[in-house]
């Protein structure tokens, strides 16, 4: 949520960040629409300040005229029940204009930093840097789905389908087994050398958690919903940042650094006939989720280290990789700027996105109400906050099964996997019924 008191003194600085992202945007909640509502709300709140203070006064002459043994006069009275009826109807009134506006400041983005791009889409997006090597196969690899039949079925579409509908996949045998070993194996190198703290956290949360990151109301229909009310994780983030939810907490437990791998559970509205060969684009899938929550003064130099704490998942899976900062049209609803790492498919020849590092500023932070005791001014600030994927372990596996992949459908396990499987060096193909 961004700080209202910013918008009242900056309006065309609003509308312009509104802008950068969609114009659109500025017909909705542009300070044309969003201004208006505030100065009525405070002019309604002064207006009841000056009644309350007419009240006091009013009373203090009754009791004057009681202690003196006097009836008070009756326009006093009169004049008293006046107010009283006058502040029940403009409470009543500035209460629906203050969840009027509120329910305004939740449709609205975070503020792009001023080196994001311009651009509208995907295409718009800068390449900063490329890692690795690409990998040559004297071959034509195939996918991961045909590459996962031929190892006793270890990927089932077709099952998971019976079993949930489309988007679900069935994982068996040695395949469930490697991805496994993939999230085993980045949440050791998180916990053991990058400094985070392993989290089991519940996978399913309230309204007031959804919010708080960003994902309602902005992301409702691509949730999962119970029917009490409740909403399945779209992504780890949601109850990790959620950590200080309405709290203060001293600086001194700052940089606080999360992970968990949690399942994930996105409807993927919109995405219908894209990718649907497969198990890239999934209702259901893993991710190990990192969360920073931060001092102000360090985010953007948190934000770096995050993003090389995901690199280096693939650096140690020798994974060829590039980072790719998003424009201003593919900046998610709740980062100030994103970088996207994208591992390369042989069998796509492409780079497909396996990870997103976002900076999120103050913007969450306002939104859950988590403030830090600052040692040095002795205020309560509000935190920065950050998450990244460290990285998704469904397209991890496909990035290694077709990667490694050998002539004759075998898969090499990258060396760093193999403690996590038991030694075995290699997947053998073996067809089943």
């Amino acid at each position: 949520m961004l700080d209202l008191q910013w918008i009242r003194d900056h309006p065309q600085d609003y509308d312009k960040a509104l802008a950068r992202r969609d114009p659109s945007l500025c017909q909705q909640v542009g300070s044309h629409v969003l201004l208006p509502l505030d100065k009525e709300h405070r002019a309604l709140l002064h207006k009841q300040q000056g009644a309350q203070n007419e009240r006091k006064t009013l009373s203090s002459q009754i009791g004057v005229a009681k202690q003196a043994g006097k009836t008070p006069p009756a326009e006093l009275l009169a004049r008293i029940d006046a107010i009283k009826t006058l502040l029940a109807e403009s409470e009543k009134q500035a209460q629906q204009l203050q969840d009027q506006l509120h329910q305004l400041m939740l449709t609205i983005p975070n503020v792009l930093a001023d080196d994001v791009p311009t651009g509208r889409d995907e295409h718009d997006n800068v390449v900063i840097r490329e890692e690795g090597t690409l990998p040559s196969f004297d071959f034509t690899p195939i996918d991961h789905a045909e590459l996962g039949e031929a190892l006793a079925r270890g990927i089932d579409s077709q099952k998971g389908a019976q079993l949930a509908g489309s988007r679900f996949t069935w994982l068996q045998g040695s395949v469930a087994h490697l991805h496994r070993a993939l999230g085993q194996f980045m949440l050791d190198l998180h916990t053991q050398q990058h400094g985070y703290q392993e989290v089991i956290p519940p996978f399913i949360v309230n309204d007031a958690v959804m919010q708080g990151t960003g994902q309602l109301p902005k992301f409702r229909e691509e949730l999962y919903r119970l029917d009490n009310g409740q909403w399945l994780i779209p992504t780890a983030e949601v109850p990790l940042t959620n950590y200080a939810h309405n709290a203060v907490v001293t600086d001194k437990i700052l940089p606080l650094r999360l992970t968990s791998l949690t399942p994930c559970f996105r409807s993927e509205a919109g995405a219908a006939g894209r990718d649907t060969r497969g198990m890239l684009r999934q209702h259901q899938f893993d991710k190990v989720e990192l969360v920073s929550i931060v001092h102000p003064q360090n985010s953007q130099d948190e934000w770096q280290r995050m993003t090389a704490c995901a690199e280096e998942v693939l650096r140690q899976l020798g994974l060829a990789w590039r980072v790719v900062l998003l424009c201003a049209g593919d900046t998610g609803f709740a980062a100030t700027k994103t970088y996207d790492i994208e591992v390369w498919l042989p069998a796509q020849q492409c780079y497909r996105e396996i990870s997103s590092c976002s900076l999120c500023l103050d913007f969450q932070a306002r939104r859950m109400k988590t403030r830090f005791k600052d040692t040095a001014s002795t205020k309560n600030l509000y935190v920065h906050t950050l998450n990244g994927s460290g990285v998704a372990v469904g397209r991890a596996l496909i990035a290694v099964m077709e990667n490694y992949q050998r002539k004759d459908g075998s898969i090499e396990i990258p060396s760093v996997l193999q403690p996590y499987m038991n030694g075995k060096k290699t997947l053998t193909p073996t067809l089943t019924p």
